[in-house]
């Protein structure tokens, strides 16, 4: 076990024990940014090492993750970062056009100055990460923008699934990105829908994010990953010994 590791995740919880939330919230990032690729292997006695836990707080924390489609859980099978195929993939980004252009189309012209200045202080966030060259950061950024405006959504359902789908294409994103590609940052595309939706431009806004998921859409290579990586690396810092 990496001594400084457990040192640090024992100091962030701030009661001396590591929570399933923050295993949950380790392997999600790790998959977000891209560092965990579709299917690796995420045995519960290795988590457990990893973090200096049992293996039934590695399990809550997996049931948690299955249930946000992050990775997939089968009986008597060790869980594995999940791998949507092309159509559930497609699927989802269907699902997602539709449902949040009609989010965005309704709150056009309805937010309040308040809510405003906190989507541009997002928006701007997201660009400052991008420039720093802290991806981690523009993500989380981006993936705040989509979520208050899912929070904010007047039709409640309507969010409910959103916040759903934000997490499952931004995992699909994240899981099926070009090799190379440093970060799926689109300029000019979150400030487009923001201005629309200041100046109550309905359908202009709807079209925004219809164009952003298509552009998104078109980042991914859906052709296999290499799944073979190092846990310890990836989730526990520096191999120890």
């Amino acid at each position: 076990m990496n001594e400084a590791w457990q040192r640090q995740i024992l100091a962030e919880s701030g009661n001396g024990r590591i929570s399933d939330q923050q295993i949950v919230d380790k392997i999600r990032r790790a998959v977000l940014t891209q560092r965990l690729p579709p299917n690796t292997r995420l045995p519960e006695g290795a988590l457990g090492d990893i973090f200096g836990v049992s293996r039934s707080v590695v399990r809550k924390a997996l049931t948690r993750l299955d249930a946000e489609h992050v990775v997939s859980l089968a009986p008597n099978q060790v869980a594995r970062v999940r791998a949507p195929n092309i159509d559930e993939t497609r699927d989802t980004f269907v699902a997602r056009r539709l449902v949040e252009g009609e989010v965005v189309a309704l709150l056009a012209g309805k937010l309040t100055a308040a809510q405003l200045a906190d989507l541009e202080k997002m928006v701007a966030g997201e660009a400052d990460a991008y420039r720093r060259g802290d991806e981690g950061a523009r993500i989380e950024q981006s993936l705040r923008i989509h979520h208050l405006l899912a929070e904010l959504s007047p039709n409640r359902v309507l969010g409910s699934i959103l916040t759903d789908l934000i997490l499952r294409t931004s995992i699909v994103i994240a899981l099926y990105r070009r090799d190379g590609l440093a970060s799926c940052y689109l300029e000019g595309d979150h400030p487009r829908l923001l201005a629309h939706l200041r100046a109550g431009e309905a359908e202009a806004a709807r079209g925004a994010i219809v164009d952003h998921l298509n552009a998104l859409e078109r980042l991914m290579d859906l052709g296999s990953r290499d799944a073979s990586i190092d846990l310890m690396e990836i989730l526990g810092g520096r191999r120890v010994g």
